[in-house]
């Protein structure tokens, strides 16, 4: 697949489930504050998309990011079918697709970070790269807490159903474990890959 053909169909695909997941949401609120960061995204990536390209893979995991993203706004991550047919099939007692949603979150920008910092030539040993990078994704994960302790005391009605809590008392420390576990699981399991990817692409030598 080209350049370009990768370019249309990811915007087609991202559309196309956008359209689907603003169509009558669980709660319009709700929705605009889970999908703006893929939206932001979207955006940052088409103004970006001469100037600095990314690798496929990239790109690919910032597209199922958005999904996962969009499939939550419309929703909400307690009420995911998904989410709900596997605490049914494995007997858990709350929906944990917004653990998905957070590991994600870390796995995802990991490779991005990654990217950026190997082709600027950040750094000159991947020891202290990747605990950059995943000291990164844990800020991140951080503070996309705060920002939602902030939504939730400003918007107070919409508060449960934007953090999803379902009673758990330790959710803001499990989502960003979640988070690192997903940065350091993006390192390991993908990181000759991108490296291969980054080299066929000329962003980097051989």
């Amino acid at each position: 697949m080209n350049h370009s053909v990768m370019r249309w169909t990811w915007i087609a695909v991202f559309v196309g489930v956008l359209a689907w997941s603003v169509y009558r949401p669980f709660d319009y609120v709700i929705w605009i504050l889970e999908v703006f960061p893929a939206l932001i995204g979207a955006v940052i990536l088409w103004f970006t998309r001469e100037r600095f390209p990314l690798t496929r893979l990239t790109y690919v995991l910032i597209l199922a990011h958005c999904i996962i993203l969009m499939v939550g706004g419309h929703y909400t991550y307690a009420e995911v079918p998904l989410g709900d047919w596997v605490r049914d099939a494995f007997d858990q007692s709350r929906n944990n697709y917004d653990k998905l949603g957070h590991l994600v979150q870390g796995f995802v920008p990991a490779i991005i970070a990654r990217e950026i910092v190997i082709r600027l030539n950040v750094f000159n040993f991947a020891g202290w790269r990747n605990f950059f990078i995943a000291c990164f994704c844990l800020a991140v994960a951080a503070f996309y807490e705060l920002i939602e302790w902030w939504v939730a005391i400003a918007s107070g009605e919409s508060a449960e159903a934007f953090l999803s809590l379902q009673g758990y008392v330790w959710d803001t420390q499990a989502d960003m474990w979640t988070a690192l576990i997903g940065a350091i699981m993006a390192l390991l399991l993908l990181g000759r890959l991108h490296d291969r990817q980054l080299r066929d692409a000329g962003f980097i030598s051989s």
